[in-house]
């Protein structure tokens, strides 16, 4: 990957190029993680809206044991949306390239954890739930803030319904028909740029799920090393120049 091109993914200076590109390359991730990440903890870390239905449902049958696993759940992937908006605001308060690097470097030594350690910290408790499910939880909230924060929320990375009803917004424009001689204002038009990038986004989601379940199914814990090597590419050189630059 070259230099100039892996410091503009994760700049602080954002293009609509850059945007798209990075939330496809965490699309990748994302989809992986959730995915393959099913086989080993049988939750989808990133997936709040189910946790938290789910968190209804044992609530109201007396399944409270169930329940305070799902608010550890919960409580791990908010807690890595605030640490990746504090590391976000306290680099730019002092001027730091790596503002929006900085969260997915996190994220990747995270993975790295989880892939070297993972059945090790599978038995281990904390918040009710194994540390395997709070870390991934974790790093679900501290990428969804950072893609979030960066794109002005217009784009996620982690979670695909939000995605897929702006896909068919667009994709309702695309297919009305302008009947008549309209004015250029009343004229109903897609977006062929931005659905093309939540098409794509859709896409490369799909394709991490796929490859991470083949990965966990076949070689364990260890399917997150690869992921935390994307990461470390797209973070590691803002940090860098932040360290060369003093």
């Amino acid at each position: 990957m070259p230099i100039q091109y892996a410091r503009s993914l994760t700049s602080h200076s954002r293009s609509a190029r850059s945007d798209q590109h990075l939330g496809l390359a965490l699309a990748f991730v994302a989809g992986a993680a959730n995915a393959g990440a099913f086989l080993a903890v049988k939750l989808y870390t990133s997936h709040m809206t189910g946790i938290v239905s789910s968190l209804a449902d044992d609530i109201a049958l007396g399944e409270f044991g169930l329940a305070l696993g799902a608010i550890g759940a919960i409580v791990s992937f908010l807690s890595g949306a605030i640490v990746s908006t504090v590391m976000i605001n306290f680099a730019r308060r002092h001027a730091l390239r790596s503002r929006y690097a900085l969260p997915l470097l996190l994220e990747a030594l995270l993975f790295l954890l989880f892939g070297l350690l993972g059945a090790t910290l599978s038995t281990l408790k904390g918040l009710f739930v194994p540390v395997t499910v709070m870390l991934l939880c974790f790093t679900m909230g501290l990428q969804n803030a950072v893609i979030t924060k960066l794109s002005g929320s217009v784009i996620r990375t982690t979670h695909l319904t939000g995605v897929i009803t702006d896909l068919g917004i667009e994709l309702g424009k695309l297919f009305y028909w302008n009947r008549g001689r309209l004015v250029e204002e009343g004229r109903v038009v897609a977006d062929r740029t931005r659905l093309t990038t939540l098409a794509l986004l859709c896409l490369f989601f799909l394709i991490g799920g796929v490859l991470g379940a083949l990965g966990f199914k076949h070689i364990g814990y260890l399917t997150t090393l690869p992921l935390a090597g994307i990461l470390m590419l797209l973070s590691a050189i803002p940090v860098l120049d932040d360290m060369r630059l003093g």
